[in-house]
């Protein structure tokens, strides 16, 4: 039976992978701290899908990480998607930000250097962002009735781009980023960088910090006030949760393919939605007004970022199946009827 280990599985995106990897009949170690909100009962409802083991640990440990990487040596693939996630919180604690995000991905590379040298090299797949791009004031933008647009020649940002870490945030992943890339180059290590942008969908438990699809969704459904930042009109490209981990298996399934590189993984020009334009599709889905207010601009938020997906689909042929406005749906019809989950 194949293992994967799962750093941060109890969240979000953590959850939808391992329920995918138990259905296709591997051995799910999941390592989490269980700090976010939700991820106790994302467990609970993972234990009705199949068996997986848990751990409870904190990736800034390195001891611990080390301890639990040696005892799974027949692992052959790590999901690192264990993080400190909102920019807002980056900024009023950003020592917790680095000792997780850069120090907590250092702890994972060592243990799988440790793994190496005993003859085992698991492939990683880290989950970066696209926040590693900067704000991108230098890239002149359009300003349409409801969205801003990148001005022609440029539609998208590719791999190539400069970086730029901008906040905290991008600071601490951004350096995540580049020692995974380094530790592919320097040491041999297996591993792959994933540049994800907004990534949305079932058993998120979105705050108006992070996951401004799901809380945008949320708070529509539960009559809860919404508040923007800026007017709304920003763009992002935004990926349904079912094609960020079909993604995942085919990196994990061809790691020969992709290791060693850093890819943009996000909706592409095909998928891009404002906030103002999400704003909409849930009045039509809601069938009644939002509570709606706005406020000022928040530090490092860029106008507009849509990722250039070409070179994840030239190397493992992924592209995004599903539309905003399916994935939307999908994701509000979840809500609606889970309400019960976000009674805290």
């Amino acid at each position: 039976m194949k293992e994967i280990i799962i750093f941060g599985g109890a969240g979000f995106i953590g959850i939808n992978a391992a329920q995918t990897f138990l259905k296709k009949g591997y051995q799910v170690h999941i390592f989490d701290n269980l700090s976010r909100q939700g991820t106790l009962k994302n467990l609970d409802w993972l234990k009705t899908q199949g068996k997986f083991k848990f751990t409870k640990g904190d990736i800034r440990n390195g001891e611990q990480v080390l301890d639990f990487l040696l005892s799974h040596p027949n692992t052959t693939a790590v999901l690192h998607l264990a993080a400190q996630v909102a920019v807002t919180t980056s900024i009023d604690a950003p020592r917790e930000d680095f000792e997780t995000n850069a120090l907590g991905t250092f702890n994972i590379l060592e243990g799988l250097r440790s793994l190496k040298s005993k003859g085992k090299n698991p492939f990683l797949i880290y989950a970066s962002t696209n926040k590693v791009y900067g704000s991108l004031s230098h890239l002149k933008v359009l300003e349409e009735k409801d969205h801003y647009a990148f001005q022609q020649p440029i539609d998208s940002i590719s791999e190539v781009h400069p970086l730029d870490f901008h906040s905290p945030y991008g600071c601490s992943k951004g350096t995540g980023d580049q020692y995974v890339l380094d530790y592919s180059r320097i040491y041999g290590i297996q591993a792959s960088s994933f540049r994800q942008s907004c990534i949305y969908g079932y058993r998120q438990f979105g705050i108006e910090d992070q996951g401004w699809v799901a809380w945008f969704t949320i708070a529509s459904v539960l009559n809860k006030p919404i508040t923007i930042y800026g007017n709304g009109k920003q763009v992002r490209d935004i990926l349904f949760i079912d094609d960020l981990i079909a993604c995942y298996v085919g990196a994990v399934e061809n790691p020969d393919k992709i290791s060693g590189k850093a890819y943009n993984i996000g909706g592409g020009p095909q998928c891009t939605l404002s906030l103002l334009q999400l704003i909409e599709e849930l009045k039509i889905l809601n069938k009644k007004n939002i509570n709606l207010k706005f406020s000022t601009l928040r530090p490092g938020d860029q106008p507009i970022f849509i990722c250039n997906i070409q070179k994840i689909y030239k190397d493992l042929q992924w592209a995004p199946k599903i539309s905003p406005q399916q994935g939307i749906r999908k994701l509000y019809d979840w809500v609606y009827t889970h309400q019960d989950l976000f009674k805290d």
